[in-house]
């Protein structure tokens, strides 16, 4: 795929981690603009690629490009928003609270707070403590958390794993949104009904890219209605 303005770009990227081949040559570009669902079972490679974008793994060979910077570089930290599958967040402090908190760590403006809240809608619940909201909601403040640096990268790992299907399909739409927006997405999951909804995919199995293409382009080249047959399918090819 072919994009102008590609926010992550790997050419024969490579992770050992001890004796295993954890990501082996993979090459791949997620774009800007566009919701791009990082699909595979366990194993697969997922949470490695998730930590190599994010700097937190070694590359082993190869190249990862991250809004045109290397991975890990020191000043890609603000330009990331990371979300992993645990609201990482304070149940004892308010919503609110736990904004101000990272803004300050941060050192963002002040008014990064009531923006972030406005972007989740999590403004009727600024005064709520987290630990008495209900899973979506605390999604949601990890996901402002994750937007006070109005960052133009989300890395979200596993954002609905655990909720029923009416806070699913709300964070969804926020997703959308954020997306329209001009940021890029990259969500991880294994489940393959969510990777339906996905305008670009990047299936993993062992560590080996199956598929990096928009979903049209995967269902026409694999001759299937689904996600899910399209992987098995092309799973099937590679065994």
């Amino acid at each position: 795929m072919q994009y102008s303005d590609a926010a992550i770009v790997a050419r024969k990227l490579t992770v050992v981690r001890g004796k295993i081949t954890a990501l082996d040559h993979i090459d791949l570009k997620v774009a800007s603009g566009k919701i791009t669902g990082l699909v595979g079972p366990s194993g697969s490679g997922k949470t490695t690629l998730i930590r190599t974008i994010v700097g937190a793994q070694v590359i082993t060979s190869g190249s990862l490009e991250v809004l045109g910077r290397p991975a890990g570089s020191k000043d890609l930290r603000k330009k990331i928003g990371y979300v992993a599958q645990t609201p990482a967040v304070y149940g004892d402090l308010t919503a609110r609270q736990n904004l101000q908190y990272f803004a300050s760590i941060l050192g963002v403006p002040g008014n990064s707070v009531d923006r972030a809240l406005d972007i989740v809608d999590l403004k009727p619940q600024a005064a709520q403590m987290v630990n008495s909201m209900s899973g979506g909601q605390q999604a949601r403040v990890s996901l402002a958390v994750a937007l006070l640096d109005d960052p133009p990268l989300l890395v979200l790992d596993e954002p609905t794993v655990g909720l029923d299907p009416v806070l699913r399909k709300s964070l969804w739409a926020l997703f959308a949104r954020l997306a329209s927006e001009g940021r890029a997405l990259l969500i991880s999951s294994h489940v393959m009904d969510e990777a339906e909804k996905c305008s670009d995919l990047l299936l993993l199995r062992d560590g080996r890219v199956l598929n990096m293409s928009s979903k049209q382009e995967l269902l026409e080249r694999t001759e299937t209605r689904t996600v899910h047959d399209a992987f098995l399918k092309l799973a099937e090819d590679r065994s």
